[in-house]
């Protein structure tokens, strides 16, 4: 049994959709974890799962033991800028986000911020992200190594934008000859995934999106990840310039954008005619209510996307996102969709928050549930972390706490971080 690492406590996970099965939720009020070179190989209630392994040392956890966060959608460059008053989406980007991202020329910048933006992801318990870099090559590079260092699940590429402003412009040839430097170069190493990057369809030219299609089709590994529909004049601005194309998802449907390893972000300007299409592709949408709210863009439609059953996961959105907890951002989508008059259930939205946008990403099999097989990246929550939530959950059901955690919680919430059975966050008091 040497090298085997146990692990018991309230274990709660939600591995499927549990609008679709009933037995999505898996809890065990006394639960144990065993755990070998990082990977799950047992778990289920203690007295069943001890017995089996006598000698091997068990830690206890004081709270609810869920698996690690899986933020579908963050930009780390952003994080300094977040809280910039004052605009909606594109007058926000020219007079905060872009000036922010120029400052990405030098790497000692990304490396410095790439150690920030970790450290608060692990502080949020968030174990697995996609993430937006800047359009410099080693904006990638140095997220990928700190990633490395700490063992991180991560996905990420370098970000193409020939249209951008001065300063933060690659071109097709430039953006596919650093693209393809950056998948050789990081390819296979540690728990790093490649996305191709383009910023959004304004952004980029004709030419770029079309050489676009073809890395993502040559890199059948690779995630496609970009922005879609996220806010009224930004959508306005596309139907300007591709008259041709049916509504904004079309516009990536020409280039050989959008297939089943596609990651759009927001999504909440949809027509149904996108929403079939997103549907009968494969691809998905990663909701991000906390910055659709402060950019004042609107609430996503669960219902629709529900409709047409649409693959979806959350994310973020730093720094338009206000906040890099997944579990308050899961009481935001709550949120949002009660705005529509629909109900997301606390348990559904636990599972967007790790499951669901792990099978957004492609990653289901690795993480997202703490199953037998699975990596055993996990998150200790406690409920008793501020006076106000000890007391709103003292007594309470599974449901009522897990619920007040998503809208109470904050950074307090997440008692101690695990990435591959090792500690790598421990709140201190």
């Amino acid at each position: 049994m040497s090298g085997l690492r146990a692990f018991r406590g309230e274990l709660l996970s939600v591995g499927t959709d549990p609008r679709e099965d009933a037995a999505a939720v898996r809890h065990e009020a006394d639960g144990m974890l065993v755990v070998e070179k990082g990977i799950v190989i047992a778990r289920g209630p203690f007295e069943e799962i001890s017995p089996r392994f006598p000698d091997v040392p068990v830690e206890t956890l004081p709270g609810v033991v869920v698996p690690g966060f899986i933020d579908a959608h963050v930009h780390y460059p952003q994080m300094d800028r977040i809280a910039a008053h004052g605009e909606q989406l594109l007058d926000w980007l020219d007079r905060h986000i872009f000036p922010a991202e120029k400052a990405f020329v030098e790497r000692a910048h990304a490396d410095a911020l790439s150690e920030a933006f970790f450290t608060e992801l692990l502080r949020n318990g968030t174990t697995s992200a996609l993430v937006f870099p800047t359009v410099h090559e080693h904006s990638v590079d140095a997220l990928f190594e700190a990633a490395l260092a700490r063992g991180m699940r991560l996905i990420s590429g370098k970000v193409l934008m020939d249209l951008g402003p001065e300063g933060l412009r690659d071109t097709p040839a430039s953006g596919r000859a650093e693209s393809e430097a950056l998948i050789r170069r990081w390819r296979g190493r540690g728990r790093l995934g490649y996305a191709l990057t383009p910023r959004f369809a304004l952004t980029s030219s004709d030419a770029q999106l079309a050489d676009a299609g073809q890395f993502l089709a040559a890199h059948p590994d690779a995630l496609m990840h970009t922005h879609l529909a996220e806010n009224v004049h930004e959508c306005a601005a596309v139907a300007e310039r591709f008259p041709m194309a049916a509504d904004y998802l079309d516009v990536y449907d020409r280039f050989g954008l959008v297939t089943d390893r596609s990651v759009f972000a927001h999504g909440i300007h949809l027509s149904e005619r996108s929403c079939a299409r997103l549907a009968e592709s494969g691809a998905g949408i990663a909701v991000c209510p906390s910055s659709n709210l402060f950019l004042g863009s609107g609430h996503f439609d669960f219902g629709q996307a529900d409709r047409h059953k649409l693959k979806l996961g959350l994310g973020t959105d730093i720094g338009a996102g206000t906040t890099f907890s997944m579990l308050h951002t899961a009481g935001l989508a709550y949120q949002a969709a009660l705005a529509r008059e629909d109900r997301l259930d606390p348990f559904r939205a636990l599972h967007l928050a790790t499951a669901g946008s792990a099978r957004l990403l492609g990653i289901a099999d690795k993480v997202g549930a703490l199953e037998v097989g699975q990596e055993a990246d996990f998150v200790v929550l406690d409920c008793a972390a501020t006076p106000l939530l000890a007391r709103r959950t003292r007594g309470a059901s599974l449901a009522e706490r897990l619920f007040a955690l998503q809208i109470l919680a904050d950074d307090r919430s997440v008692a101690r971080t695990y990435v591959m059975g090792e500690s790598a966050w421990q709140r201190t008091l």
